[in-house]
């Protein structure tokens, strides 16, 4: 019988619910045995060694997602399926790894299979699981326990709410792993250097920055008020740099000057020589920094205009801050 449609969005969100309420009790558990993970997640980078991870059924899902995470964030990661383990898979296994295992009863027959083969090829292991008594975690010199009450699934037999659980505890490793480790949104970038994703973190100020007729640049010297903001106005921009007279930045005059200056300039302000109201040196940025850096500079120091600077200090590009959501870099 069809559903209306208040019943459909009310059971949908029992269902999330119910997941939100795994999500909560796993984080409620997490104790030293997830730190000791931590740690030796650590020291297999440390010696240069790699993840290897595995499970079956729903938990090979999980467990490949979380190799896709790893590697993204820098961890060098595989998915080894235990099937094809037994059949000479176990060859991209080396001494010195670290072999995660995913199941959520921790009685998988699978995994127990492949406990003792790793032990015997050096490999340490984790033992990813919903039970912390099963064998799987007694057997593992590591454990990560999720808990998922109950699952979404009305029949209370697909897994919902434990493969969210083991998800989301897998994501957590990585994550802090990410924050320990350091990893910048440049390194982040060079392991997407395809789609959308790399392009924008890994374009550069001088890939985004308007040149020519769109950066409005004046010398210092003899420039008016007036001429400033028509510049300004001519570039559609909201700054105009000064420059010496061998090309390098002497100031920025920005709206925000202009509107101070007609408040305090006098009746004949627009005459008057712009570099008595402009901001010496004012914010700017290098030409070849990452695109990302403007934000952060736009954020930090809530302004909206940027100009890009060349080795010798000389402006050679300008960004106004509305520029960035076109280039979906905010």
């Amino acid at each position: 019988m069809p559903l209306d449609a208040a019943t459909i969005l009310a059971k949908a969100r029992h269902c999330l619910a119910i997941e939100r309420e795994a999500l909560d009790a796993t984080a409620g558990v997490l104790n030293e045995d997830f730190v000791s993970t931590v740690r030796a997640v650590e020291a297999t980078l440390a010696a240069g060694r790699k993840l290897v991870f595995s499970g079956v059924g729903k938990s090979a899902h999980i467990a490949q997602k979380l190799t896709g995470t790893f590697n993204s964030t820098g961890v060098p990661s595989c998915f080894l399926d235990p099937t094809n383990a037994l059949h000479g898979d176990l060859g991209l296994c080396a001494s010195g790894d670290l072999a995660i295992l995913l199941s959520n009863s921790g009685s998988t027959s699978e995994m127990l299979r492949l406990l003792p083969l790793f032990e015997r090829f050096g490999l340490k292991t984790v033992a990813l699981t919903g039970v912390a008594d099963s064998e799987l975690a007694r057997g593992a010199d590591h454990r990560l326990v999720y808990r998922a009450p109950r699952e979404a699934c009305p029949l209370a037999l697909a897994p919902t709410a434990s493969t969210t659980a083991a998800l989301g505890l897998g994501d957590a490793l990585a994550m802090v792993l990410l924050e320990s480790r350091g990893v910048t949104r440049e390194d982040f970038a060079r392991y997407h250097p395809a789609g959308t994703l790399g392009m924008t973190l890994l374009l550069r100020v001088k890939d985004i920055m308007r040149t020519g007729e769109g950066c409005p640049l004046l010398p210092e010297a003899k420039t008016t008020v007036q001429e400033a903001i028509l510049a300004m106005t001519g570039a559609k921009a909201g700054a105009v740099a000064l420059t010496t007279p061998d090309g390098r930045l002497a100031g920025i005059f920005t709206d925000g000057d202009f509107r101070r200056t007609a408040l305090s300039g006098g009746t004949d302000f627009l005459n008057r020589p712009v570099s008595q109201f402009m901001t010496r040196g004012g914010k700017t940025i290098g030409a070849d920094v990452l695109a990302v850096e403007a934000l952060k500079l736009f954020q930090q120091f809530k302004i909206s205009d940027l100009f890009a600077l060349d080795a010798e200090a000389r402006p050679v590009g300008y960004i106004d801050v509305q520029d960035l959501p076109k280039l979906k870099i905010l």
